[in-house]
């Protein structure tokens, strides 16, 4: 990954395109990623003349995203939409008790230990509410897969695949049960149109506060690393 030189040195993501017609820069708010965009024929070393050329941008862009907080022992994490404060334990399975989150082992692993236990939380909680509102749709999907996407919470293939972004597990239930509600009324409605809207009213009334969460609190699931 090519770096642009100065303290710190700054790691660009190099992105070809080819519907790009110029070269755009975008930092992530989630998490400080430089992005650089450029035409299909355009060579690396003109892409990073266009970065040192909007250093000062970049570093100002840099200098507002916010800081990705680092999970460990002692970090107060959300879990199903609860803060849990993460413990040592002597053996056993992560596990939450006592208002805390248990974890056992090297505390140097402790926060990628808690992924692993949020990705089998979301895939548990998710498998039992799309099989929910599938029934209740009548329609059946192929199977369900998790990711650490950036930009979409879930999303439904044409062959019925349902995929969803593991940190769901961290935001409220009722949240987790609205994106997979949005995702099964895809199986029957794939677009965004006022019938898909009716499907996914149909499958969860009151749907609208736990999508204004979403939008609300969303990024801030993003910011949580676990580690390499």
């Amino acid at each position: 990954m090519p770096l642009l030189p100065g303290s710190p040195p700054v790691e660009i993501v190099l992105r070809r395109s080819p519907r790009a017609r110029r070269m755009s820069l975008r930092v992530s708010g989630l998490d400080g990623r430089v992005t650089l965009s450029l035409p299909k024929g355009a060579s690396e070393r003109a892409a990073m003349d266009f970065a040192r050329e909007k250093e000062d941008w970049i570093r100002a862009a840099l200098a507002r995203a916010p800081v990705p907080a680092l999970v460990g022992i002692g970090t107060i994490l959300p879990v199903e939409g609860r803060g849990l404060e993460l413990r040592p334990a002597a053996r056993g399975a992560v596990r939450a008790e006592g208002g805390g989150l248990l974890v056992p082992g090297d505390p140097a692993r402790a926060g990628l230990r808690v992924a692993a236990f949020l990705r089998h939380l979301a895939r548990d909680r998710l498998a039992v509410a799309c099989d929910r509102h599938a029934a209740v749709l009548g329609r059946g999907y192929a199977r369900l897969s998790l990711r650490d996407t950036r930009s979409r919470w879930g999303s439904c293939s044409s062959a019925g695949v349902l995929m969803f972004n593991w940190r769901l597990a961290m935001a409220p239930p009722e949240v987790l049960d609205y994106v997979a509600a949005h995702e099964v009324a895809h199986l029957a409605e794939m677009n965004h149109s006022p019938a898909f809207w009716a499907v996914v009213g149909r499958l969860l009334p009151g749907h609208a506060a736990p999508r204004d969460w979403l939008r609300r609190n969303g990024a801030g699931l993003h910011g949580w690393r676990f580690g390499d």
